[in-house]
This record gives structure tokens, C-alpha cells and sequence, in this order.
């Protein structure tokens, strides 16, 4: 018996996730993304970060349906990679927005 898939699970093809997490693998060592990733600076929290330190994080995860394209990568630092998983943005701006409210009240 299958299991049902996570509210916010896609059932992906194991094949397309594999063929994404390759392209993700190649754009990493493209010019364009060492670039990206010399400025320093992560995506999310705008933490100065040392380049080798930064991770490529989907803006839409690949299990969720998105690509590894330009447009859906962004260099993240490790913590916030770690912690947004695989939240969409909107997803991932209202955890941050708990944690500021938690902090401040």
C-alpha cells in the first residue's frame, strides 16, 4: 500500500529529482554561480558569509516541484539552507516573521 504524500509533497519521478540535483551539481561550478556566491553575502539573512561557506538553496525546492535554474537559486548560508528545508519563500518569510515576533515580544 503506497503511502499518501505530505501536504506538501509532489509525487516526483526519483529520475527528475536525480536529473535536477545533476543540473544543480553543474551550475555550481558554473562561472555565473561563483560569481553569485563571491559577494559574501547569503540570500536570506544578509549575513557576510566566506564564499565556500555558502550553499546553493532552491527558492523552490526541487521536491516540491521547482528547477535548478538561475532564476530558482540563490546562495545561502548553512543555517538558513538548513532551517527554511523545503519552505517556499512565502513559507520561509513567515517562520523569520514568527521568530522577529518571538524575539521582540
Amino acid at each position: 500500500m503506497k503511502s499518501e504524500p505530505g501536504p506538501y509533497a509532489y509525487d516526483l519521478d526519483e529520475s527528475r529529482i536525480r536529473a535536477e540535483r545533476n543540473k544543480a551539481r553543474r551550475l555550481r561550478q558554473s562561472q555565473w554561480w561563483k560569481r553569485r556566491c563571491a559577494k559574501g553575502v547569503c540570500h536570506y539573512c544578509g549575513r557576510p558569509t566566506p564564499a565556500g561557506e555558502l550553499t546553493m538553496d532552491h527558492i523552490v525546492p526541487i521536491a516540491r516541484g521547482g528547477r535548478s535554474t538561475r532564476g530558482n537559486v540563490v546562495p545561502a548560508c548553512k543555517q538558513c539552507n538548513n532551517n527554511k528545508k523545503q519552505l517556499l519563500a512565502m513559507e520561509w518569510e513567515s517562520y523569520l516573521e514568527n521568530i522577529r515576533r518571538k524575539k521582540s515580544g
